[in-house]
């Protein structure tokens, strides 16, 4: 909100001095143009992942196989800390049974169906945050070329369904979610061995009670789109937007009634629970309802009803009006 006041005040001493008003902050949004990244993924991105789950299908030697890792990116995961995600946002994990010194493969098979090998090929890149040095391959008996983070073979799991998903941490007691550096992620200050055991289901029908559930610690956070770069999400990785027919002083958001079921106004966040992006940046405006809205850098932010899984931007350059945000609080890709 002190952003908002400073920019107040330059407005304010502007108009005095009866300086031109494209110094106006709010110039930059509503002058977007059409941005890489706008035109919306197949339906069903996902489910070829999902599909190495299906048990009533048969193990196909291109599951075996596994896919391409794409580019890498990083994702903060509410209890395990910083997770390394393939270019689709789904959790690579590591196996106990592996060697990293030197790398070396023991999971091949039915294992190699149930944790496909992220194939390291032209299209592997490091995102922000990763050590391009930590990356390698490893070749596995059927000539692919496995990624490997820190030594560590890398895989995903038939089970995670979708990105963010990471149902693979601790099965079998061997296998871990990745962290960036090729350890296993885990919570900063967390104990190592709590990480090993897998956590037991809660019975069929249990809800659990508030205090029980899961907090999300970081309501906002920075993760890197292949064609946008650093985009801001929030806590359950959601692409936050602005629109730019919005505008910055007076706040004011002109996305009113078939408009906002498309893109919802994004809740209002802890200025001092984000992560990667300038607290003085974090905001909220109270909506004609009585509503209170998530503002970035001093404009309205939302989310997009479009969007399909962890870290989509598909409602980037919608209209030439609406896009990402960047950590600076900029549109994102430019």
């Amino acid at each position: 909100m002190a952003v908002c006041l400073l920019l107040a005040g330059l407005v304010f001493m502007a108009a005095l001095g009866s300086v031109s008003s494209s110094a106006s902050p709010s110039s930059g949004a509503s002058d977007s143009t059409q941005l890489a990244g706008s035109t919306p993924s197949p339906a069903g991105a996902y489910g070829a992942y999902g599909s190495y789950g299906d048990a009533s299908s048969s193990p196909s030697a291109g599951a075996a196989a596994g896919r391409p890792a794409g580019a890498l990116a990083i994702r903060v995961d509410d209890q395990l800390g910083p997770v390394l995600t393939d270019g689709q946002g789904f959790t690579l994990y590591r196996f106990d049974k592996d060697t990293s010194k030197p790398p070396a493969s023991n999971c091949s098979g039915a294992c190699a169906t149930t944790w496909p090998p992220a194939v390291n090929d032209a299209t592997t890149s490091p995102g922000t945050g990763i050590d391009q040095a930590k990356l390698g391959e490893v070749a596995r008996a059927d000539g692919t070329r496995q990624l490997t983070v820190g030594g560590w073979p890398a895989y995903r799991y038939a089970q995670d369904t979708a990105p963010g998903d990471t149902k693979g941490q601790g099965v079998g007691g061997t296998w871990f979610a990745l962290a960036p550096d090729g350890t296993k992620a885990k919570a900063a200050g967390a104990d190592a061995s709590a990480s090993a055991a897998p956590t037991a289901p809660a019975p069929a029908g249990t809800m659990p009670q508030p205090s029980q559930q899961p907090q999300v610690k970081v309501q906002i956070s920075v993760v890197m789109n292949p064609q946008l770069g650093q985009i801001m999400v929030d806590g359950h990785g959601r692409t936050l937007y602005h629109f730019g027919k919005d505008t910055a002083w007076p706040m004011r958001s002109n996305c009113e009634g078939q408009c906002l079921k498309t893109w919802p106004p994004a809740p209002p966040v802890d200025a001092d629970k984000v992560k990667g992006v300038d607290p003085k940046l974090i905001g909220k405006l109270q909506r004609p309802d009585g509503t209170w809205q998530l503002s970035i850098n001093c404009l309205p932010a939302y989310l997009y009803s479009g969007d399909q899984g962890y870290g989509d931007a598909l409602g980037n350059g919608i209209d030439n009006q609406w896009s990402a945000i960047n950590p600076q609080g900029k549109p994102a890709g430019k």
